[in-house]
């Protein structure tokens, strides 16, 4: 309706124009009033130079007036007259052609009021003197042609056209913010498609009468000002980023158009506003950055694109070449843990991960800054199951969302666990962003539940590990570990038995700087063949922590005193060695019944001994010599760290040739009435330094 009835405003406003011009050239000395000189170089030399003055509210000039005027203030005032360049992007959904119409129309437009708004100042300033220009605030009505009454209507013409494009601009403009989600506090004026914005329209409408009622436009066009760089800076940003960042979707028809005009138009912005008034735009950054971050929080993602991602793309390709895929020095090393999602044996429905992994993968980050990578396997065929893949990864990602963990997830099909394992661990992650630690629970329930399949592909997911170089951390007690609002107290103890890189010693100084751990303590118990070693490696152990500025109390722990302690049970752990002697005594009898099965089973096949489908040789001594050795470290540690808040202890690998069952006993032996134990292995590389 607007654009219908627009030439009836356009035409009078125009001729309004011309009958100024002629009055212009027709105006004498003095006539039509007091004041006028008619155009006169003399006038205008008078008029050239600046001579700013108080005026009142009203700017009448006033010796006493409170208001004082300069440049920067009549940049303020006269700005808000050239800020229509935006109109035909407000009113796109008007036009037919928009790639066309907007720039052709917008170039037009600013082009001619240039011009108009030029020789307007030029013919003014020859045409009247000083304080005639700054006392008469209708001075075109003055000296139009014929006579004053048409000025006044062009003028009424002119004000009430504009605000009718405001009003069917500027509610169009609210409304499609609203509907997309931008600021969920404008949900009010939210219209359907094809609708009218009434609402939007109603508040347009009460915020232009609340102006006209302050009746001073002189004190509002400066705020206003100020709103309309703002928009401008970050549309000339926004393009300055598309086009330096090499977007493939930013293709502007404009042919002549360079990131460093949108810089440069970004650029003046900023110093106009901070010409005009530097608190005020202090202000209005601050305002406009706490409406990105509320709508960063609260709004929805829309389609429409953001800049700043695509800037972020760039910047991450850029860093990732730079980091290339040399070895990166201890100093800069960074855990990226894989965390293996994959329970063993099955999660309630929906759950897609077990609740406390995220909390274990926060705890390997400083102050939880880092990458994460959660991992899960699907079995089956990958065309049957490519649906249920992205809804576990939603799934997945949602749950790394809510427990607020720095992470993403990812979903592999594979025909069986073990596969899809090999295949994550070969080609997850980009250059010196590959993850380097694998984080898993330890499967307690493989024998209770009878989940024969367990031990081979633990055992395979172990070696696949130290094939691929990548160190392994393995959670017993995953059910109990602490969330961040659990505090835990007593000592965090590492059984240091192999050089591992000192990836033990960094994940406990990881541990203290999370709030739950943060009152524990370290103790660090090492190992020495004899009594007279003891004091020796003590002091090395004392001297390479503090040269590595950690702080933690050295234990050694003799081969003597272990045999001590298995053999008689003495230094008042009896309760402890019987525990321990218990479980080592199960775990024989499991072992000789599943090899004498074994041995049986080659015997009517006539074929070597078999398990896990692949040959196998079991020296029934190493055997022995293993488990004796996995009862000495799980009766120390029930000893000196039954009542530790976690205790890490070295991974020893799965011997060569062993079934995998032999090695899960092992293990259960090595866990046995530890509530609580991190079992980690190291890489070949130092993951900290005596350097800073």
């Amino acid at each position: 309706m607007i654009n219908r009835v627009a030439p009836a405003f356009l035409i009078p406003v125009l001729f309004s124009l011309f009958c100024i011009f002629v009055g212009i050239v027709f105006a004498k000395k003095d006539h039509p009033t007091a004041g006028i000189t008619g155009l006169s170089l003399s006038t205008f030399k008078d008029n050239w130079s600046s001579k700013y003055q108080n005026t009142n509210n009203a700017g009448i000039p006033d010796p006493d007036g409170a208001i004082y005027w300069n440049f920067n203030a009549l940049v303020g005032l006269f700005f808000p007259a050239v800020t229509g360049i935006m109109a035909g992007s407000n009113r796109s959904a008007s036009l037919k052609d928009t790639q066309r119409s907007i720039p052709v129309g917008t170039l037009a437009a600013t082009l001619t009021t240039s011009a108009l708004y030029l020789v307007s100042v030029l013919l003014f300033g020859a045409l009247a003197t000083r304080e005639k220009l700054l006392t008469d605030r209708l001075l075109t009505a003055t000296v139009a042609w014929p006579f004053p009454a048409i000025i006044y209507i062009g003028i009424i013409l002119s004000t009430l056209g504009a605000a009718l494009q405001s009003l069917t601009g500027a509610p169009r403009l609210l409304a499609a913010i609203a509907n997309d989600d931008i600021l969920p506090v404008l949900n009010y004026f939210k219209v359907a498609d094809g609708s009218e914005p009434h609402i939007a329209t109603l508040f347009t409408a009460f915020i232009c009468i609340c102006c006209v009622v302050i009746g001073n436009l002189d004190l509002i066009t400066p705020t206003i000002t100020m709103f309309f760089l703002l928009c401008y800076a970050g549309v000339n940003l926004s393009c300055f980023l598309l086009d330096l960042l090499d977007a493939p979707s930013w293709r502007p028809r404009w042919k002549f158009h360079h990131w460093s005009l949108s810089l440069l138009g970004a650029s003046l912005c900023m110093v106009i506003m901070f010409l005009i008034s530097w608190s005020f735009t202090i202000v209005s950054l601050a305002l406009a950055s706490l409406i990105y971050y509320y709508v960063s929080i609260k709004g929805k993602a829309g389609d429409w694109g953001d800049g700043f991602k695509s800037a972020y793309f760039q910047l991450a390709l850029r860093s990732l070449r730079s980091l290339g895929a040399s070895q990166v020095h201890p100093k800069n090393w960074y855990p990226i843990p894989l965390i293996f999602c994959r329970p063993w044996g099955k999660l309630p429905e929906n759950v897609p991960c077990h609740p406390k992994l995220a909390d274990f993968a926060n705890c390997m980050k400083k102050k939880g800054r880092g990458m994460s990578i959660f991992v899960s396997i699907l079995d089956g065929d990958y065309h049957e199951c490519a649906e249920d893949a992205k809804t576990a990864c939603k799934q997945l990602s949602t749950y790394i969302d809510y427990k607020r963990c720095e992470g993403v997830a990812e979903i592999v099909v594979a025909p069986n666990m073990s596969a899809g394992f090999r295949g994550i661990i070969q080609t997850m992650g980009l250059g010196n962003l590959k993850p380097n630690i694998v984080v898993m629970r330890y499967p307690e329930i493989w024998r209770r539940e009878n989940l024969t399949e367990i031990p081979a592909t633990f055992v395979g997911i172990i070696n696949d590990c130290i094939v691929a170089n990548k160190a392994v951390v393995i959670v017993k007690g995953l059910d109990e570990w602490p969330n961040e609002y659990q505090r835990q107290y007593g000592t965090i103890d590492l059984y240091w038995i192999v050089r591992d890189g000192g990836l033990m010693l960094l994940l406990s100084q990881l541990l203290l700087t999370k709030e739950s751990f943060e009152s524990c303590k370290i103790q660090v118990f090492c190992i020495a063949e004899e009594d007279s070693d003891a004091e020796e490696l003590k002091a090395d152990v004392k001297k390479f922590l503090y040269d590595l500025r950690m702080q933690a109390e050295v234990i050694v722990v003799t081969m003597k005193s272990w045999d001590t302690q298995v053999e008689g049970g003495g230094g008042g752990g009896g309760a402890q060695q019987d525990e321990s002697a218990e479980a080592f005594t199960g775990a024989q009898r499991r072992i000789a019944a599943y090899l004498g099965e074994m041995k049986e089973r080659a015997e009517r096949e006539g074929a070597p001994l078999m398990a896990d489908g692949k040959a196998v040789v079991v020296n029934e001594m190493q055997v022995e010599k293993f488990l004796y050795t996995t009862l000495k470290l799980n009766s120390t540690i029930l000893r000196y760290s039954r009542m530790a808040a976690v205790v890490l202890v070295s991974l020893p690998p799965p011997p060569l040739n062993h079934p995998a069952y032999f090695y899960m006993e092992y293990m259960d032996l090595l866990v046995d009435n530890v509530p609580r134990l991190l079992m980690v292995r190291g890489y070949r590389r130092d993951v900290v330094t005596l350097f800073t």
